[in-house]
């Protein structure tokens, strides 16, 4: 007995002794675990595993800040961005963006110091199961890291590291500095980073004006922006379901109740989704001509000198500059409507008078032609100048035109995913018809809409300044203006409309040259306002002879025409010159602002990111025409839209109802007031144009092939009165439609000291023969 009690004691104390062992072991290994955390802490911040970033972001949240772009009329057109970021401060957010912030990310986040070990301890234990232990600090804190690790030891040194951070954050910080900080930094995909630029692309409002089930949206995607976002259709459902969640989250820390929140999962999700990448938005070819302005600007105006003496400059990317441009946000988007309706018709139209044609898109040209329009345009794509850089061989290039490949291309019903070769892809783009529109205030020289293209995703080329098409019987009025100017010649007077000529060795021509009119019609006499309005040649060669073609060009050079590539001889009169859309909306303008010719204007004002103001536009001007010769050509030109070319804009309902249906040949615009303006239709009819002026409005207006091969077979189709003219109606139409424009409807105002007669019935009232003017015998 006493042996087996001795033996039960000494068992006794062995396992009291393995027990104590235990017990140290565990303290050992747990304070061991905790120095080892700690040291791995204090590591972490000695930067032993890596420089932490830094906080230089943070603390200057507008060091890489969007550049805005923005209407007269203040609507934001785009943005000049690396990143689409615009930082907004805490006070501008809305307390239920906030709320919903806090109640789905991070519920104890006004009481812990950037580590949450509650929340750690709880995913420890359930292994992430019941949620995650990331506070919106240590989310913000992850945002700074620009790579992601490559691997688990990374991913759990980055850890650690976000937990330096965090608690750096908190020491630095407030809370409602973090909580901007973290909204600011945040991506939403589509360009859309920080909350600002999110609440103008998914909801287009800004984020001040976010209401609570559109504030739960954003909470959502912070999760996860590409599976939980609204916009995609493979993620809605998800989406919705995460926001509804949020509401959840909101009625479980009281600040929604269950009343709120039944109401609130019931509203239907719903996006207006406004991308604002560079090639989305309005006035897309504008803002890309824009560069080309802040260029010369940037140039001219450093910033100052950097630590070194180097000068430094702006720069759009980043600088987060305040461009106030002079478009007007609603008369840019009539204008690309007015395009969008009319081209698309025009394009149907276009597209079934080629299907007979083999050599389509191309008219009156042979393969060999055909062959060399294919050659510079394969040599002018991004495909060939890519594979050139990274030093392909001419072999291996022109090889891959013909190797079929997947591309989204454009079509009026939307982009088309298919699979074609780059050379298919040639020959289909160029059977579409481009565009261009230009609209001015002739007073103030600022441009109030620019649409460059159809499509600025799919077709770069701007058809308002950078394309130069010849100009077809638009340059006539410069022509008349001269005349009248030199002569004094009234609308009324009468000219002869027979074949003139023009012998070799006058005025610079080489070979006699004697125009015929396009309609084939001559005989008996025709005033000036009826020629004009007719584009009768014949008349336009006799004045021509008359003024010679050097006053002319110089007239053209005072209203802003590069004329140096301008031969000077006479058949200039019928537009053979090549100029853009911008020159002759500038030159025309003149006319409307009685003789005076102003700089177009595209920036009113450039403002860095402290809103202090850096250039302010200042008007250039300079006196080109009389008044009294600049209103008698705009009498010449109303004849246009009277008994011209032009009157269609005249008429309440199309003459032919079936062709009405293919919204080409006729329109019901319905215009009753003053418009002067002027058609103009080149050789082949590869280029159809429309300039139209009433009081403060100059708009011109140009349709044609990217190759003059690419034309109409006839000029039903192919003239600038059915190419050009409608879309000018349309806008206009739009444009009358809303007052707040304050577009004139009034007459063009008469100068005081008019003496030329422009009232025909008075003028031969008076005695005035309708024949050539005895004055004028021995010019004519």
């Amino acid at each position: 007995m006493a042996q087996q009690k001795k033996t039960t004691k000494k068992k006794t104390a062995v396992a009291g002794n393995s027990f104590t062992r235990y017990i140290k072991w565990f303290w050992g290994l747990f304070l061991g675990g905790v120095l080892a955390f700690v040291l791995l802490f204090l590591l972490a911040s000695w930067n032993v595993f890596g420089e932490l970033p830094t906080f230089e972001e943070l603390e200057n949240p507008e060091s890489n800040l969007a550049t805005k772009i923005l209407s007269v009329d203040g609507k934001q057109l785009g943005t000049y961005y690396n990143e689409n970021r615009t930082p907004i401060k805490y006070e501008d957010l809305p307390q239920n963006l906030v709320d919903a912030l806090v109640a789905t990310e991070d519920e104890r986040y006004y009481e812990h110091s950037g580590i949450d070990f509650w929340g750690t301890t709880r995913a420890v234990a359930y292994l992430g199961q019941k949620g995650g232990a990331s506070t919106v600090t240590q989310q913000l804190a992850k945002l700074l890291f620009s790579n992601p690790p490559s691997s688990t030891f990374e991913r759990l040194i980055q850890k650690v590291k976000e937990y330096v951070i965090s608690t750096r954050l908190e020491r630095q910080y407030t809370k409602q500095e973090i909580i901007a900080m973290y909204l600011n930094k945040q991506g939403f995909l589509f360009n859309a980073i920080g909350i600002s630029s999110a609440s103008r692309i998914y909801f287009n409002k800004e984020v001040q004006d976010l209401e609570l089930h559109e504030s739960a949206v954003f909470v959502a995607m912070l999760k996860n922006p590409r599976q939980y976002n609204p916009y995609r259709t493979i993620s809605r459902e998800k989406s919705l379901g995460r926001r509804n969640q949020v509401f959840k989250q909101m009625e479980i820390n009281g600040m929604i109740t269950t009343a709120e929140k039944d109401s609130l999962q019931a509203l239907p999700m719903e996006v207006k989704f406004t991308p604002e990448g560079h090639a989305d938005g309005i006035a897309t070819y504008f803002r890309e001509n824009l560069k080309k302005f802040l260029a010369e600007w940037i140039e001219e105006n450093p910033k100052g000198e950097d630590a070194d003496g180097n000068l430094e400059y702006y720069n759009i990317y980043r600088d987060g500059l305040t461009i106030t441009t002079t478009i007007d946000s609603r008369m840019q988007k009539m204008a690309e409507e007015a395009v969008a309706k009319h081209m698309s018709k025009l394009q149907a139209e276009f597209d079934s008078q080629n299907e007979k044609n083999k050599t389509a898109p191309f008219r009156d040209i042979d393969e060999s032609e055909i062959d060399l329009i294919f050659e510079r345009a394969m040599k002018s794509s991004s495909r060939w100048r890519l594979m050139a850089r990274e030093g392909k061989s001419e072999e291996e290039i022109r090889k891959s035109f013909d190797v079929k490949t997947d591309m989204s291309i454009f079509s009026w019903q939307g982009n088309i995913d298919t699979i074609m070769t780059p050379k298919d892809s040639i020959r289909y783009y160029k059977r579409f018809l481009r565009t261009g529109v230009m609209s001015m205030v002739p007073q103030t020289g600022e441009v109030r809409a620019w649409v460059g293209g159809i499509n600025m995703q799919h077709f770069q080329y701007d058809h308002v300044q950078t394309g130069k098409r010849q100009v077809g019987s638009t340059f006539k009025p410069f022509l008349y203006a001269t005349a009248v100017d030199q002569l004094h010649l009234s609308p009324c007077d009468t000219l002869p409309n027979t074949i003139y000529s023009i012998p070799a060795g006058k005025h610079g021509n080489t070979k006699d040259w004697a125009p015929k009119n396009s309609g084939g019609e001559y005989g008996g006499m025709i005033t000036m306002k009826k020629a004009l309005a007719q584009s009768v040649n014949t008349v336009s060669a006799r004045l021509m002879d008359k003024v010679g073609p050097r006053p002319v060009l110089e007239l053209v050079e005072k209203l802003g025409i590069d004329t140096k590539n301008i031969p000077e001889v006479p058949s200039i009169a019928l537009g053979t010159a090549d100029l853009s859309l911008y020159e002759m909306v500038s030159a025309y303008s003149a006319f409307a602002n009685q003789g005076v010719y102003v700089t177009p204007q595209i920036v009113s004002t450039i403002q860095d990111k402290n809103g202090t103001i850096l250039y302010q536009h200042v008007p250039e001007t300079r006196d080109v025409l009389s008044a009294e010769a600049a209103y008698v050509t705009l009498q010449l030109m109303e004849g246009v839209t009277q008994a011209g070319s032009g009157q269609r804009l005249r008429t309440t309902w199309a003459s032919n109802r079936a062709d009405y249906k293919k919204a080409v040949t006729g329109y019901p615009y319905g215009f009753t007031n003053p418009i002067a303006g002027k058609t103009g239709t080149t050789q082949n009819q590869s280029d159809g144009w429309f300039m139209g002026i009433v009081p403060n409005l100059v708009t011109g207006v140009w349709v044609g092939g990217d190759d003059r091969a690419v034309h109409f077979p006839s000029l039903r189709y192919g003239q600038g009165a059915t190419m050009a003219l409608p879309i000018w109606g349309m806008y206009m139409r739009d444009v009358y439609k809303d007052k707040d424009l304050e577009i004139s409807d009034d007459a063009f105002e008469k100068p005081d000291n008019l003496t030329i007669e422009i009232d025909c019935d008075k003028y031969n009232s008076e005695g005035v023969s309708d024949e050539l003017p005895e004055e004028l015998e021995d010019f004519f």
